[in-house]
């Protein structure tokens, strides 16, 4: 059984955010404009999403 995924993708800027925030946004594997990533849906990752949500869009989820 495969886990299920969650695709999302950097939509904002990191520049002159506070350094937690881009450490999230590199901890999703994002760090440049327009960038996706196929990411685990776990609750870690729901909340790194959560917390840099005006940054980055969920474009999809998977089974």
């Amino acid at each position: 059984m495969a886990a299920k995924t969650v695709t999302v993708e950097q939509t904002g800027s990191p520049i002159r955010r506070p350094k937690d925030q881009r450490a999230t946004l590199v901890g999703l594997g994002l760090n440049k404009m327009h960038r996706r990533r196929v990411l685990e849906d776990t609750p870690a990752v729901r909340g790194m999403i959560a917390k840099v949500s005006h940054l980055v869009r969920v474009v999809e989820e998977g089974k």
